[in-house]
């Protein structure tokens, strides 16, 4: 082999390819995220680990003063922050060896902390959480699926009072403006503030 061949080698991921499959493309914060990955390789090689990579991340507008010395004075500008609120790399297999023409269905179940922020899209603000599946090489590149974006939502909430037999369960709608489930008897969304309208 020449030594352009072993210094591409070592700058190329192996020939593989890894896609997740979701049993719903939605959770709500505190369940679990259920599903599989599947693993299929042209080339051997060893994989240190199978892992999922899942992201929560929130962009904001904000305005932003700063003095420009040109005009003399301050002035305001539109600025785009990115903050990551969760991240985990929970792994589901390996170490392995991956042989030319293996393929393989691991099947995962990765929590959703139920402290976690919902999937939000406003104006202003956003909150994403994204999920990849990523075979890791030790010396090269990893093998990385493509990026999923997932629903989070808050949980429904019922609560069962036993001594007297009575059970009442809480209606959770959406809001018109942001998506997020409030309860049916709220007269304006927990989380954008907007006037209920029906």
């Amino acid at each position: 082999m020449s030594f352009f061949r072993r210094i591409r080698g070592k700058l190329t991921p192996p020939k593989a390819k890894v896609s997740l499959n979701f049993n719903k493309y939605s959770s709500a914060l505190g369940e679990n995220l259920d599903g599989s990955l599947a693993v299929a390789s042209q080339e051997e090689f060893d994989a240190m680990e199978i892992r999922c990579e899942i992201v929560c991340t929130e962009e904001a507008k904000k305005i932003k003063r700063s003095y420009d010395e040109k005009l003399g004075r301050e002035i305001e500008e539109e600025v785009q922050e990115t903050a990551t609120l969760y991240s985990a790399k929970p792994a589901i297999g390996g170490p392995l060896k991956i042989t030319e023409g293996y393929r393989e269905v691991f099947p995962f179940s990765i929590n959703i902390p139920a402290g976690g922020r919902p999937t939000y899209k406003a104006i202003d603000r956003k909150v994403t959480w994204s999920i990849k599946g990523v075979i890791a090489v030790d010396g090269r590149p990893d093998v990385t699926g493509a990026t999923t974006e997932i629903q989070v939502v808050q949980p429904s909430v019922s609560t069962v009072v036993k001594e007297k037999e009575v059970i009442r369960e809480v209606v959770m709608i959406p809001c018109k403006y942001c998506g997020t489930l409030m309860p049916q008897t709220a007269t304006a969304c927990p989380n954008c503030g907007a006037t209920r309208t029906a």
